[in-house]
């Protein structure tokens, strides 16, 4: 297992969104040399005042790397930037390594693996939670999936974006751990939703109620970092509705396929749905009080 340090091992990074951007940016502070590609070059020009190499496909992202990260927005995007005509296999070469921190479909990660394994690639699947503020901050939780011994070569490059990295077991079982985190999400902001509702109707002074029930056994990270956001009125994107909707479609499919309920999941899809279609997909996830307060004919602030 070859080492990674800053001036030996190059870096590709393939998607500079809310979250990639702040991720690729710890590795270019780290020292490391890092080539970069977008759908949308404007989104990478930043890093390029960093130090970070553009490119125009993520197949010329991999022929100048020896470490390629992918974080995109849907299972589509992943198939597209790693096994299309100008994916990153395309560019690829023998001991190289793939780590996919996309939140994605737990097949699409054993398929990709499959595949790299037959080119002597490493793959790796390895989502993220925390936001955008744990990504800014590189406090990130990583759930891995992949190879013990290609895990162990990358670790030192996830340490600098993520406060907790834990490897959960072959290809795909990233992914499914963090089918876990969204399923114990998804009803978690449900009852965030609902519990400042209440305050709110009862006319309860809301910011102190938060400095009570935080700290109790009703706390938690969505409940601390997001119900201020939704106080204020600030809906700006930590993590878009439109995903976490396509996180939820992943873990209902996996829970069907396992013949296995999950009704509080479900209820949280079609919950999330209408937020989605009151104008809300490229909101953050706190906007699902929006949702919920127009079913109770509330006027719930939407601007800071």
């Amino acid at each position: 297992m070859n080492s990674v340090s800053p001036g030996q091992t190059r870096l590709g990074w393939i998607g500079t969104g809310v979250m990639g951007y702040s991720m690729c940016g710890h590795l270019i502070d780290a020292g490391y040399d890092m080539t970069v590609y977008n759908r949308s070059p404007d989104k990478a020009k930043p890093l390029a005042e960093r130090g970070a190499k553009i490119k125009t496909s993520p197949k010329e992202v991999a022929q100048e790397s020896d470490i390629v990260f992918t974080i995109v927005g849907f299972p589509k995007d992943v198939r597209e930037v790693i096994l299309g005509e100008q994916g990153v296999l395309a560019g690829s070469r023998s001991g190289m390594t793939l780590v996919d921190m996309t939140t994605s479909q737990p097949s699409l990660a054993r398929e990709i693996a499959e595949t790299c394994e037959a080119a002597s690639i490493d793959a790796i699947d390895a989502p993220v939670s925390g936001g955008d503020s744990g990504a800014k901050n590189g406090t990130l939780s990583i759930m891995v999936g992949g190879k013990a011994d290609a895990v162990a070569r990358v670790e030192p490059l996830l340490q600098l974006m993520g406060k907790t990295i834990v490897h959960q077991g072959g290809p795909g079982c990233g992914q499914h751990t963090k089918m876990v985190n969204q399923t114990l999400i998804a009803t978690g902001m449900i009852s965030i939703c609902e519990a400042l509702l209440y305050a709110h109707r009862v006319g309860l002074d809301i910011p102190t109620v938060l400095k009570s029930v935080a700290s109790g056994a009703a706390g938690s990270w969505a409940l601390s970092n997001l119900a201020p956001r939704m106080l204020d009125g600030d809906f700006d994107p930590g993590f878009f509705v439109e995903h976490f909707l396509k996180d939820m479609k992943i873990a209902l499919d996996e829970a069907a396929r396992m013949n296995l309920a999950l009704p509080g999941m479900a209820l949280g899809y079609q919950l999330y749905q209408a937020a989605a279609a009151q104008g809300h997909r490229r909101n953050g996830t706190q906007s699902l009080i929006l949702a919920l307060a127009k079913l109770n004919a509330i006027d719930w602030p939407t601007g800071r």
